[in-house]
């Protein structure tokens, strides 16, 4: 598995992967990877797609997202997690010292990691599918609110077609009722699906700005050396 990373000048007692969108490692990923080491933190974006030969798919052509997700499964997505939690390990950071965040399909990937993973802390940015899944092999992670491990903090645009105000505030419910580890949601209003991305027509810097200064807060109030 590919993977960018960027390290702090200096280096660093905390870590944080970064799972893509549905459009690979590209070089929006890579800008946030290194926006990560800009923060002080160990950034490791990861190639999730590498099972189907990886790669990254144009914005403006979903035709040539779907071939991206050839083999992959959940079950792909944790190995990969799994991976990097290693190679972190071996450059000094314990579970509780490396966060993870991810965009679009990767924000669902980081509920996947906070219910399945004792990791610091979790972000993510628009996930779909948490509360109505979209694939057989992705199924909803709602049902797994009470199993939450990692301290998880959830983005959404409530201009977002494809992730409903409802499926937000479920999960929000969700969360509320089952788990007691820390975790929040912020919804911002008139930001669409994509809403971070400075390389999409959906970019909404006021928005932007707030979450991922909100990011950054969640990962130094949770990661612990």
């Amino acid at each position: 598995m590919r993977g960018y990373e960027a390290t702090p000048d200096g280096g660093s007692a905390t870590a944080v992967i970064v799972i893509p969108e549905a459009f690979g490692l590209n070089g929006h990923i890579e800008d946030v990877t290194e926006r990560v080491a800009a923060a002080g933190m160990r950034g490791l974006g990861l190639d999730i797609f590498h099972r189907s030969g990886g790669g990254t798919a144009p914005y403006d052509n979903f035709e040539k997202v779907l071939p991206l997700f050839e083999g992959l499964t959940d079950d792909g997505l944790l190995a990969d997690i799994d991976a990097a939690r290693e190679h972190l390990h071996a450059a000094g950071h314990v579970d509780r010292a490396i966060g993870i965040v991810g965009f679009c399909f990767g924000g669902r990937t980081t509920v996947l990691a906070a219910v399945r993973r004792p990791l610091g802390a979790s972000v993510g940015f628009y996930g779909g599918g948490i509360v109505t899944g979209r694939f057989p092999q992705f199924p909803p992670l709602v049902v797994e609110a009470g199993a939450l491990q990692s301290p998880w903090l959830g983005l959404f645009g409530d201009a977002d077609q494809g992730i409903p105000v409802e499926d937000v505030e479920r999960l929000r419910s969700a969360l509320d009722e089952e788990t007691a580890v820390a975790h929040e949601i912020v919804r911002y209003p008139g930001a669409d699906h994509g809403f971070h991305c400075d390389q999409r027509p959906a970019y909404h810097p006021d928005a932007a700005k707030d979450a991922w200064q909100r990011t950054l807060s969640w990962f130094r109030a949770h990661l612990r050396a």
